[in-house]
């Protein structure tokens, strides 16, 4: 099996291409794969099929040719994911003949995403429209407990604001999230620091993964619930730094965010038939 490893902001991946949709990707070979002791590493992997090869999505074929089947490191399905859309991006522009100077819609289980190539080099994602919880959250971890905005983007998040990015603590635990039917789904957590006008940094806390280095759909939740508080003075454009570098958002007036960030693919390689036996019988990458 070919794989490409890849990143966005240090959130990194494993793209598997499957075009036509002839590959099955258990959990149990999901999490061997993103084993970064035992397999390639990485916080998720992107299979990279065609919508219309895929029944759940496939009525969505019309309007984008290309799905991301986007799961996390143990394993489980996530609605999508906002660096790993522009790590898609910057693999079909590399190898599925996608021409970076056109739109290119990536079919989600979030809906279809819109991406743009940038002049600069980095990539734009269409977030869509952000659903927040009418009842506010509270987070704990092991060093505090903050109360928190509950969203969905598509993914579910709860932002919480720190006075600093480690107050959280080493965020080893999954924080505990209350009211706990809030997010039966379970919940990316947010930690955010102000930074000044338009600018704010954080930490998260992946469902499936842990303490990430960056996660697109956490970013573009941070800024849409750091606007809201900031009122009529909000800026349209955030800067976010995360621990593994920096995205911008931007509020659209019809209420739709864009991510905007770079995407980095670092290495491609071939998946040993031995290793890939072992993984898909549950024996363990070591076996």
């Amino acid at each position: 099996m070919r794989v490409i490893k890849g990143h966005g902001t240090e959130n990194d991946f494993v793209v598997v291409p499957d075009p036509d949709g002839e590959l099955d990707l258990p959990p149990r070979l999901v999490a061997a794969l993103c084993d970064r002791r035992a397999g390639l590493g990485g916080d998720g992997v992107i299979r990279a099929v065609r919508t219309a090869k895929v029944a759940e999505v496939a009525h969505l074929a019309g309007e984008a040719e290309w799905f991301m089947d986007y799961r996390n490191a143990d394993g489980s399905v996530a609605e999508m994911c906002g660096n790993g859309v522009r790590v898609l991006a910057r693999y079909l522009a590399a190898f599925a003949h996608v021409d970076p100077a056109d739109p290119l819609p990536v079919a989600t289980r979030g809906g279809v995403r819109q991406v743009r190539f940038e002049p600069d080099g980095q990539i734009t994602v269409g977030m869509g429209r952000p659903e927040l919880l009418a009842a506010p959250v509270r987070v704990t971890t092991e060093a505090g407990s903050w109360d928190a905005v509950g969203l969905h983007i598509p993914n579910p998040h709860a932002v919480a604001f720190v006075d600093d990015v480690t107050a959280a603590g080493e965020l080893l635990a999954v924080p505990a999230v209350e009211p706990p039917g809030a997010f039966p789904q379970g919940v990316n957590v947010e930690f955010v620091e102000r930074r000044g006008p338009g600018a704010i940094a954080l930490r998260v806390h992946e469902r499936g993964v842990g303490e990430t280095r960056s996660c697109g759909t956490g970013v573009a939740a941070a800024a849409v619930v750091a606007a809201r508080a900031a009122g009529e003075a909000a800026p349209a454009r955030w800067t976010v730094d995360v621990p593994g570098g920096r995205l911008a958002v931007t509020l659209l007036a019809d209420g739709e965010v864009e991510l905007t960030g770079p995407a980095v693919l670092v290495a491609t390689a071939e998946v040993e038939e031995a290793w890939l036996t072992a993984a898909l019988a549950g024996a363990g990458p070591a076996a």
